[in-house]
């Protein structure tokens, strides 16, 4: 009989314990524990080697994970991913399915790929990673807990072709290293829609590396094989080129695809989506290049003065994508001043201030789907004036 949901989740809290991961709930338990944990030298170099790491540089990229992987660091710094493992690990542990060889990509020091030899015994699991440091690490993980089932192996999908073939690949934070990375621009800051611009497209995928490695990825994938990937493409921008770089390599999603979001400690973190694809085949379901996962409330401008609120705040505030259909609606927009120019890094931008029956509004939009929408009685309006003038001033 399989075990229970809460028997899986119980199971993999006490794995990420006895990996000595410890759960947070506040910044301040956090860092206290990690002051006592690290020295102002162990700190100081965890910092210098981030920042060093945000180049994109992939010789950065495998020294940082290399030092995380040090016994000291490892702990508290993978201690701040404890719900993104919880989220992610639990919604692939009930994919896995009948998989017989299962290959985690990018696998790090094998946090989760050893919890998933031991919760499938009977199936293969192999982790592949460019950081030799931490995949020593993972090795000797998996011989403390007797796993006969899992080996890892170093390589650089970058830059080296994959060994094996598997019926199932695990990819979660592994595809897109360049996190900073804005992605494709939409046609206008009026819409969210994107041409199919062959050049653009490829160029997304060469800066972010992400075609290389789903080409390698894909060789090693056994037809009718499935895929289970995450990456950080939460705004539309990447989330579109990501989409369309899988279907292009004939992946096809076999359920729809689920927006993960987990604590960082207190900050909440929204990846995803989690999409589960199938190679080949039928076309199942279409791939969605919408802002359906934004997931704010309804938005209904006559009732803003009669909800109770904080007398500080703004009477509406929207930061999310669905900013701009709470703007559409506004009724009887008079707008009082505008500016629309086109930024060096080659955004589109838009920023308005306006009434709406008898409201002052600042909507601001770009063609990198931010938008940003605040509402505030007409008492407050200095207060929008001086922002509008502060965001086109920064722009000059």
């Amino acid at each position: 009989m399989l075990p229970s949901s809460d028997e899986i989740r119980a199971a993999l809290h006490e794995h990420l314990a006895w990996w000595g991961l410890t759960r947070f709930t506040t910044d301040r338990e956090y860092f206290a524990w990690q002051q006592q944990q690290l020295s102002r030298a162990d700190l100081n170099q965890l910092l210098a080697q981030a920042d060093q790491k945000r180049s994109g540089d992939r010789l950065d990229d495998i020294a940082f994970y290399d030092l995380t992987a040090q016994p000291a660091v490892l702990p508290v710094l993978y201690s701040q991913r404890y719900d993104y493992y919880g989220t992610v690990g639990l919604r692939v542990m009930a994919r896995v399915g009948s998989a017989t060889r299962v290959l985690d990509f990018g696998c790090g020091v094998g946090i989760l790929t050893t919890f998933f030899a031991r919760q499938f015994p009977d199936q293969e699991f192999v982790g592949l990673d460019r950081s030799a440091v931490s995949l020593a690490v993972a090795q000797q993980k998996a011989r403390e807990l007797g796993l006969a089932n899992v080996c890892f192996d170093c390589v650089d999908g970058e830059t080296e072709p994959l060994p094996g073939q598997y019926d199932l690949i695990v990819a979660t934070h592994a595809l897109m290293q360049a996190e900073q990375d804005p992605g494709i621009p939409s046609e206008s800051w009026r819409t969210f829609m994107r041409a199919h611009d062959a050049g653009r497209q490829a160029s997304f995928e060469q800066r972010t590396g992400l075609g290389v490695r789903l080409d390698r990825l894909s060789t090693v994938l056994d037809q009718n094989g499935r895929m289970i990937v995450c990456e950080k493409t939460r705004q539309l921008a990447r989330r579109v080129p990501f989409q369309r770089a899988l279907a292009e390599r004939g992946l096809r999603l076999v359920e729809p695809p689920e927006l993960i979001r987990y604590q960082s400690v207190e900050e909440v973190t929204d990846d995803g989506p989690l999409y589960h694809m199938q190679k080949g085949g039928a076309v199942l379901l279409d791939w969605n290049e919408t802002t359906d996962l934004d997931d704010s409330a309804p938005f209904d401008p006559s009732n803003l003065l009669r909800q109770s609120r904080d007398p500080d705040a703004p009477l509406y505030e929207n930061h999310k994508p669905s900013a701009q259909s709470a703007w559409e609606r506004l009724n009887d927009r008079r707008v009082i001043q505008e500016t629309t120019r086109q930024e060096p890094d080659g955004r589109q931008l838009h920023i308005e201030l306006g009434r709406s029956e008898g409201l002052v509004y600042l909507y601001c939009a770009n063609t990198f789907d931010q938008r940003q929408l605040v509402i505030v009685e007409p008492t407050r309006a200095a207060m929008l004036d001086s922002y509008y003038q502060e965001i086109t001033g920064s722009m000059a």
